[in-house]
């Protein structure tokens, strides 16, 4: 050379590399090569200084370094897949040139992107990874040094160069990168190698040099931040939008949890670590942050899609699924078994202080709960039902998934709450439980033996005013499915109800005056699981009425559940718990079809408590939340046919028909927005709507004036006004839209037996508002069947005033 590298300038190293680089093309000498290993060398060592007196990056960025360094990187790979160890110093030194020269100068990165390095680099990653077994490795991946710090100083270039900058990151999820450096990352350091039995870092003819502390320390130290490295990058690269894994990742990211489950979280360490040192710190960080980003990994790919959801099942069932890893079942383990590493707690001064412990247990705990999150959600995706709720091995009804679940349950009933404080288990197996209790099959299987599962979740571990929100989130939501599939299954319900289901809920204070998010949900999941419960059933409608044995008499089901309609401002917690109300109603209104079974004495004490139960429904706050259920319905018919017929329920009791006519010509409460401009009193929902859901009502635009007050029964006059010919105008005419004929005849019915019932003032006022609707619509009609059933009702009401 004509100049010795340690006193060119940065300008000079890059022309110098050109130069070299013409003279490898006619004559590739070995000097050459070890000039360009020194050049390269000196100008990575001068681009680490970012803020000089001149801006080297940018003049060297539009040089033709960027093309150069590329056409460098080739040659010196010669056709290989890698470098062999004659060339690796100058590969090495060639990548990190490149990676200090785009750190944080986006112009720069574009360059090299332009000439092909990332791509190139990419390549050499690959050709590193494509001899690694498809399948995790348990034993660190002998290598040199040097090629070690190759492999490490590549992905510090990509990563260097992609942080930040669309373009790279763009081009490097296109070549799949991220699953090249989960592979390579993953069999250099296999996350807890260095727990198990001492294995050789080096290659055989290097293998001696396990025995020397230093070098080997070396070598760990590479393979921490060659780790460390990986995963920032597969950070950088990571969109919700795009994921960058399929399901080939998942037995790579269940191997941290395999770190932090027994045995080999509880295995003592190998002679060579079982001293305390600021290596085995390190070693035990680096396990921590792999359990992270896998956890991090599990829980976005489960939610987001729906390829690892499936896999993740079928691995379950059909291991060969992920290579004979069992990923879900060490999910599952991590779960149930994983813990805070014990090392963690062994004083020294080069080891964690109280306050990294204190952390690293929190962030432990948040980990599992990711897990857990994509258990549910993996038993939430319906294509997996059948495939985790499998009924075809008899020793394990329901199929494993399904009994481990369960199992989980029992053993904290069993053990009671001060023994167990695993309720994150009870969360988990009553949330993937409630997703898969799809159909009454399902149901059945629960609540039949072996497992029993109605006795289970009426234990007071696990539903008490104590119970902490997310634990009853859980077991109700599970109980909500189990009663959904009573109201065609007499074995569901019976088994239910005889489980003490109802006071259970009741006793638990679930609709307590709470003012958060979750509460809101589990308040409305309660409602559900009651409303199913109580429909058609008059034990358990007396369950809610009445008080329980040693419990206050005001403090029922029902007073708690109205109080919780007064003060919520959900519409789904006021409408829902209306209809429970309504079930309620209809249950105790109607005939008990067991009383054909049961003796005289039986009869006669289930009577006493009917008679008992009904002036609790006879009263102005179950007539006023019915209202209020009418008024605020428009866009659910169904909802308000509900209420009608529980108001018609109401008016055939002794005192039910005056309170139900004051109620409906009082003024609505505030709650109630009147009808926006333009629009009907409803909407044409069929009466088949779902009948779990409930509405959600938004309030109309401001107004420049105070609306008038509305009454329920200006709305029950505008349903059954609807679609008359004596409508009072066109234009209001067009503004409404046909409501169901059968919730028209409910209203006839309400009113005919209002005017059966009741007389004074206040009725004469509504048959005045009422009368002409009804004589238009007792008219002869050509139309037949409903339009017909509508003019009969109509013409039956008003015989009943006359």
């Amino acid at each position: 050379m004509d100049t010795a590298p340690i006193t060119l300038t940065c300008t000079e190293s890059a022309s110098k590399l050109s130069s070299l680089l013409t003279d490898l093309s006619s004559n590739p000498t070995k000097e050459s090569w070890l000039n360009v290993e020194l050049v390269c060398r000196h100008l990575a060592n001068l681009l680490r200084i970012r803020y000089g007196t001149e801006d080297n990056h940018t003049i060297l960025g539009r040089s033709t370094l960027p093309q150069d360094l590329t056409s460098l990187l080739c040659k010196a790979l010669d056709g290989l897949s890698v470098p062999n160890d004659t060339r690796a110093t100058t590969v090495l030194e060639i990548l990190r040139v490149s990676a200090n020269l785009c750190v944080e100068h986006d112009q720069n990165r574009g360059q090299l992107l332009e000439a092909g390095f990332p791509q190139a680099t990419v390549s050499l990653l690959e050709g590193y990874a494509e001899h690694l077994p498809t399948q995790p490795q348990v034993n660190p991946l002998p290598l040199s040094t040097l090629h070690l710090q190759v492999i490490k100083t590549a992905i510090g270039f990509l990563l260097n160069s992609s942080l930040g900058y669309e373009p790279v990151k763009f081009r490097l999820t296109s070549l799949e990168v991220a699953m090249t450096l989960v592979r390579l990352s993953s069999a250099i350091y296999p996350v807890g190698a260095w727990m198990r039995d001492p294995t050789s870092l080096f290659l055989a003819e290097s293998s001696g040099l396990d025995s020397i502390p230093e070098r080997a320390a070396e070598s760990w130290s590479l393979r921490i931040g060659l780790s460390n490295w990986t995963w920032r990058l597969i950070t950088e690269l990571r969109d919700d939008a795009h994921p960058l894994f399929d399901t080939d990742v998942l037995p790579f990211l269940i191997q941290p949890l395999i770190a932090f489950t027994p045995p080999l979280l509880t295995a003592p360490p190998p002679p060579e670590f079982a001293q305390p040192s600021q290596l085995r710190t390190s070693l035990l960080h680096a396990d921590f942050e792999l359990l992270s980003e896998a956890c991090s990994h599990l829980e976005s790919l489960a939610l987001d899609v729906e390829d690892i959801r499936l896999s993740l099942a079928r691995g379950f069932v059909f291991p060969a699924e992920h290579q004979n890893v069992p990923c879900l079942s060490v999910m599952l383990n991590f779960i149930e078994q994983g813990s805070y590493a014990p090392l963690w707690y062994v004083q020294h001064e080069t080891s964690l202080d109280d306050r990294e412990v204190r952390s690293q247990e929190k962030a432990f705990d948040d980990y599992k709960a990711a897990v857990i999150k994509a258990v549910v959600e993996v038993s939430g995706e319906e294509k997996n039902t059948d495939v985790l709720c499998d009924d075809s091995e008899e020793i394990y009804p329901g199929g494993k998934f399904v009994c481990r679940m369960v199992n989980w349950i029992r053993a904290f009933v069993t053990t009671g709450i001060s023994g167990n404080p695993r309720d994150d288990m009870v969360i988990c197996a009553t949330l993937a439980l409630g997703n898969l209790t799809r159909r009454e099959f399902h149901a059945t299987l629960l609540l039949s033996p072996p497992h029993n599962i109605a006795q289970l979740l009426s234990s007071e571990s696990l539903l008490s005013p104590t119970t902490d929100v997310k634990l009853k989130h859980g077991v109700i939501g599970l109980l909500k499915h189990l009663s959904q599939s009573s109201v065609q299954s007499v074995f569901n319900r019976t088994a239910l109800s005889n489980a003490g289901i109802i006071e259970r809920v009741v006793a638990s204070g679930v609709w307590d005056d709470r003012g958060d998010v979750m509460a809101d949900i589990v308040q409305v999941n309660a409602i559900g699981a009651v409303k199913h419960l109580c429909n058609n059933n008059i034990d358990n409608s007396l369950a809610v009425i009445l008080p329980s044995d040693g419990a206050a008499a005001a403090v029922t089901g029902l007073s708690q559940l109205l109080a919780l309609i007064k003060r919520s401002d959900t519409v789904a917690i006021k409408s829902e718990g209306t209809r429970v109300i309504v079930n309620l109603i209809k249950s105790l209104w109607s005939s008990d079809p067991t009383n054909e079974q049961r003796s005289a004495e039986e009869i006669q004490a289930r009577q006493q408590k009917r008679e008992r139960a009904i002036p609790a429904l006879v009263a102005t706050p179950c007539v006023d939340a019915l209202a209020a259920l009418v008024g605020r319905s428009a866009k659910y018919p169904i909802l308000i046919n509900e209420a009608i017929v529980a108001l018609s329920l109401l008016s055939t009791h002794r005192d039910g028909g005056q309170l139900v006519l004051r109620t409906i010509i009082a003024p609505l409460p505030d709650e109630i927005p009147p009808p926006a401009p333009g629009s009907a009193a409803m909407s044409t929902v069929a009466l088949t709507s779902s009948d779990t859901d409930s509405p959600i009502i938004t309030s109309p635009p401001a107004r420049s004036r105070a609306p008038p007050q509305r009454r329920t029964l200006d709305l029950l006059l505008n349903i059954l006004r609807n679609g008359s010919s004596g409508d009072a105008s066109s234009s209001r005419q067009s503004e409404l839209v046909s409501c169901p004929v059968e919730l028209r005849i409910n209203i006839c019915a309400l009113l005919g037996q209002l005017g059966k019932r009741t007389a004074g003032e206040e009725l004469e006022m509504v048959k005045d508002n009422t009368r002409p609707i009804l004589e238009d619509l007792s008219k002869p009609n050509i139309n037949t069947g409903k339009e017909n059933m509508l003019a009969t009702a109509a013409k039956r009401t008003l015989d009943l005033w006359t």
